[in-house]
């Protein structure tokens, strides 16, 4: 039998090429807010809810191991999805593009909590963010 049982993801690591912009693009675009800093790491801490994302440069004593930033033709990461509310696809679509942010349109993609909407849109190196709203059922409830 196993010992522990997994709660849920505590952060991801991502390495960035210019860490002020993905801050600035986590924190001012996104919500995230700044709980640490870690310049001797060249890190930055970025609350989401309950778990983390941790930015890295390349550059420094974390992201430096990783080599190279990964191209147009290769990455890191396939995707991350943040679970947010409200999910209003025209509003969101509007504000990220007005921001510059390249986005696709919402599909019913299946999460953590169930099936519901979610779109993809891609943060300043490339990194697919998946944005997810609630689950169909929560929806159904909400609009009833």
């Amino acid at each position: 039998m196993r010992p522990f049982a997994i709660k849920h993801i505590d952060h991801l690591v991502l390495r960035v090429s210019d860490l002020q912009r993905s801050v600035a693009f986590y924190r001012d675009l996104l919500g995230c807010t700044v709980s640490r800093e870690r310049p001797d790491l060249g890190m930055v801490h970025l609350a989401t809810g309950t778990a983390m994302i941790d930015l890295v440069t390349l550059d420094g004593p974390l992201g430096r191991p990783g080599g190279a930033a990964p191209g147009a033709e290769g990455r890191n990461l396939h995707h991350f999805c943040l679970r947010i509310e409200p999910f209003d696809e025209q509003a969101l679509t509007a504000y990220l593009e007005a921001a510059g942010v390249s986005v696709e349109a919402a599909e019913k993609r299946y999460g953590a909590e169930g099936e519901g909407l979610s779109l993809y849109c891609f943060d300043p190196d490339g990194n697919q963010v998946e944005l997810k709203g609630p689950v169909e059922a929560e929806v159904q409830r909400f609009l009833g």
